[in-house]
């Protein structure tokens, strides 16, 4: 996810956090069909239920709810700090999907990382924190599997 050079606002920058959550939606919806494995095939639905949650979560910021808390630092395997960036591509197998999924979930939680930064509002950091919070959660898990499934094959 690439971060956005001219976002002045907060409204300007909730638009942006909710278009790329859409993104993240219709792209896990989208290749949930296309991949081969019915395992990996679930772990994209759940994800792309996942990211529509977030964008009705920053949706209903936007509009004036209350904004939880950051939550704690996530654990990170960092196993997709070592791996070779791929594209997706029709008919992907298990472990091409998880490492297209991998990089997806740490681009977005690098995104909010930086999101919060450019606010001065505590409140408005702290939803950016704890979306980042949720990306590298989604990371994490996808990780997991990696290492369980993958890397502890091989």
């Amino acid at each position: 996810m690439q971060e956005p050079r001219n976002l002045n606002t907060v409204d300007e920058i909730l638009d942006f956090a909710i278009e790329k959550e859409q993104d993240a939606f219709e792209f896990y919806t989208l290749w949930s069909g296309k991949v081969e494995s019915n395992a990996i095939s679930d772990v994209f639905r759940e994800l792309a239920v996942n990211e529509k949650a977030h964008k009705a979560f920053l949706t209903d910021v936007k509009s004036g709810k209350k904004i939880p808390p950051a939550p704690k630092e996530v654990t990170n395997l960092s196993i997709s700090d070592y791996l070779v960036e791929i594209e997706p591509t029709p008919g992907m197998d298990y472990q091409s999907a998880l490492m297209v999924a991998m990089q997806r979930e740490k681009s977005a939680n690098q995104l909010y990382t930086n999101l919060a930064s450019k606010v001065s509002a505590e409140e408005i950091q702290n939803m950016f924190l704890t979306l980042a919070a949720e990306e590298a959660k989604h990371k994490l898990r996808l990780e997991s599997i990696y290492d369980d499934e993958i890397l502890r094959e091989n």
